[in-house]
């Protein structure tokens, strides 16, 4: 049997290489110049200083090994240092750091926020393009080789005494996480970092995912010693309701758990074995893969087009996927299901995952939700099942904003957030 899903998904993998397999696009505009962004050249060097602000290179290493990049820009564009607090922003899903600097300087929040005077800090989650860095384990991407090499030393019985076919054991084993890891390690990490660096509390800015996990977090009583307030834009919590025909594609045709099963653990939608997975979900009534970011976050109003095209181009684990997609069937916020009660044990001593309690976060921590009425993935009927987890929550810490217009994108890509979502966010800031 796993010589024949080898083979199968070997198969795939050469078939999707080939020229027949469509790629399917978030836009046909042209992209901006963040689009040829490379690695090793880093944000700062890329982004950040060719528009004249000043920005330094962090990494921070958790405590399970990954090295994660992290950006901070000291102050504005006329030099004068930060005399406010530092804010921590961190991104969603298949976006990495870059996502907050996308558009004009005064349409993006971290030229905005360190114009204001706040010392600005970026986070990239593990397994970005800046975040592939790992203590011990090599983050392997060639996938296709991967996998030939695979087939090739399982037949010839080899496949543990080659030390090339050692990366894909490592490769493996990097995507080996979910969310449950980012609100665990990553976050942790990063918030200690910023706190070590500056000596003050934070604010905290979360997107789509990156709400997510601070959520997580805080219901378990994690970060709030170092907490100033957080704001929460497109707030992920519960699932149940999500409206993206393309993610519920992905959902209902049990796509993730395909993927894993064949051994594709790194999650890309420009990765050839997903695209080609994708093509049964893009055929799909409703579905128009020509322009994915609207079908998977939903119509945004107020894009640039011509900066959108990069965005949802990084990667994440196939089981972040995975989970996420439990979320979607069950309506809960749990950690990980390993899908039978005896892993359940050796993970959690109890038969089900333990459930994140969104009841269980602090009354007065300053929060501030904003979400729209046109998004995909942060439906407004989830949302509100987490407003009414919040219920107890103190009146006058508890900022609530619904923008009718708006979907998914538009809270960090919008030409207008600056004044719909980030003055309202900044001012939420002066009184934390």
């Amino acid at each position: 049997m796993a010589t024949q899903i080898l083979g199968i998904l070997f198969c795939v993998s050469a078939a999707a290489a080939a020229a027949g397999t469509k790629v399917y696009s978030f836009n046909s505009q042209n992209s901006t110049s963040v689009s040829s962004l490379n690695a090793k050249d880093g944000i700062c060097k890329s982004v950040v200083e060719p528009l004249g602000y000043a920005c330094q290179e962090h990494t921070v290493t958790t405590k399970d090994g990954y090295i994660l990049s992290l950006q901070r820009m000291p102050s504005g564009l006329s030099g004068q240092a930060a005399d406010k607090p530092p804010v921590l922003l961190q991104h969603g899903l298949i976006v990495d750091g870059v996502t907050w600097l996308m558009s004009l300087p005064d349409e993006s929040l971290a030229f905005i926020l360190a114009d204001n005077g706040y010392d600005v800090w970026i986070s990239n989650g593990r397994g970005t393009r800046f975040s592939r860095g790992h203590a011990s384990i090599d983050p392997y991407d060639s996938v296709l080789l991967s996998l030939y090499i695979f087939l090739h030393y399982v037949t010839l019985n080899l496949f543990f005494f080659n030390n090339r076919t050692f990366y894909l054991v490592s490769w493996q084993a990097y995507w080996d996480w979910t969310w449950d890891e980012l609100a665990a390690y990553d976050l942790p990490a990063t918030f200690q970092y910023v706190h070590d660096q500056t000596g003050q509390n934070l604010h905290y800015v979360g997107h789509s995912q990156g709400t997510l996990i601070a959520l997580a977090a805080f219901s378990q009583g994690k970060l709030l010693n170092m907490l100033r307030s957080a704001v929460l834009l497109c707030p992920v919590a519960y699932l149940n309701h999500l409206t993206s025909p393309f993610a519920r594609g992905v959902v209902d045709l049990f796509v993730p758990e395909d993927l894993y099963w064949l051994g594709q653990h790194e999650f890309s939608l420009r990765g050839p074995v997903v695209n080609k997975l994708l093509e049964d979900i893009c055929i799909m009534p409703g579905i128009d893969c020509s322009d994915l970011l609207t079908a998977i976050t939903g119509p945004n109003c107020c894009l640039n087009s011509s900066r959108t095209k990069i965005f949802l181009d990084q990667s994440t684990a196939t089981k972040n996927i995975i989970h996420l997609a439990q979320m979607v069937r069950t309506g809960t916020i749990a950690m990980y299901d390993y899908g039978n009660e005896n892993d359940n044990m050796d993970h959690y001593g109890q038969p089900t995952p333990l459930v994140y309690n969104m009841t269980s976060i602090p009354n007065d921590l300053p929060l501030f939700l904003g979400y729209g009425g046109k998004d995909y993935l942060s439906d407004v009927r989830d949302v509100q099942v987490l407003l009414d987890n919040l219920k107890d929550h103190d009146g006058d810490k508890l900022v609530v904003q619904y923008t009718d217009e708006y979907a998914h994108a538009d809270f960090i890509l919008g030409v207008n957030a600056n004044q719909i979502v980030y003055d309202p966010a900044i001012a939420f800031f002066k009184i934390n």
